[in-house]
């Protein structure tokens, strides 16, 4: 029973890596401006991915039922719509906003901020407003419990197959959220660490990796709503 939970921790940092997930962080840290910020995005995302699994997936888990195939995928239907409103977003931010980056130090650090050149923005050189922010990001939680919600239906299987009563199910899922978790903190920073190393002196390399996270997180999107609607549909509705 050791070495099953052993792996829900395991399994649970390698699904931190799909695609989908991934996506979703991806456009998610393109809002982070170092890698504090970045970390508590993937870790909210990864409570929330928790939460929804205990909730969700423990409940049916202990009342020995299981979630209908079609319930499932559209649950997944939602979160392929839900990615290409995150891309969209992240495109979106970047042409409005067209943000540059500079550098100022508040005694000896060092600090990067961005300033916006939207048009409704007051930009002022001399005037540097901080937030910074400590509680972990509702957005982020949110998408992560979107994420879970779909996620929940494998996961029963998976863990109704590997455990030997609900209640060791349920342990099992807690310890493969905390997997998704750290994994998800990790790949956060990860992914945030070209976007925060491009904002120190080139605005273009920062902008045009915002621009190729917005854009894949549409096309993965749009490749999962793909595939979902020719298995709900019979055939993709676009």
């Amino acid at each position: 029973m050791f070495g099953v939970l052993i792996l829900g921790l395991l399994v649970g940092l390698q699904h931190a890596m799909e695609a989908d997930h991934v996506a979703a962080v991806a456009s998610l840290t393109t809002r982070s401006r170092n890698l504090r910020e970045a970390v508590r995005v993937g870790t909210a995302w990864g409570i929330g991915h928790t939460l929804t699994l205990l909730i969700f997936a423990g409940g049916v888990l202990l009342v020995g039922a299981t979630i209908h195939a079609e319930v499932a995928l559209w649950l997944e239907a939602a979160v392929a719509v839900m990615l290409i409103g995150l891309g969209a977003d992240v495109l979106r931010r970047l042409w409005r906003q067209r943000i540059h980056f500079h550098s100022h130090q508040h005694g000896s650090k060092t600090h990067f901020h961005a300033h916006s050149h939207d048009a409704g923005t007051e930009h002022a050189a001399d005037r540097h407003q901080h937030s910074h922010q400590r509680q972990l990001p509702l957005r982020s939680l949110l998408i992560g419990m979107m994420h879970g919600m779909a996620g929940s239906a494998a996961l029963i299987v998976f863990a109704l197959g590997a455990v030997q009563s609900p209640w060791q199910g349920l342990l099992y899922i807690l310890l493969f959220g905390v997997g998704s978790i750290i994994g998800m903190g990790l790949l956060a920073v990860v992914i945030s660490l070209p976007l925060c190393w491009s904002a120190e002196s080139l605005t273009w390399a920062h902008n045009g990796l915002t621009a190729v996270f917005g854009v894949a997180t549409i096309a993965i999107g749009g490749f999962l709503l793909h595939g979902t609607t020719a298995e709900l549909f019979g055939g993709a509705v676009f």
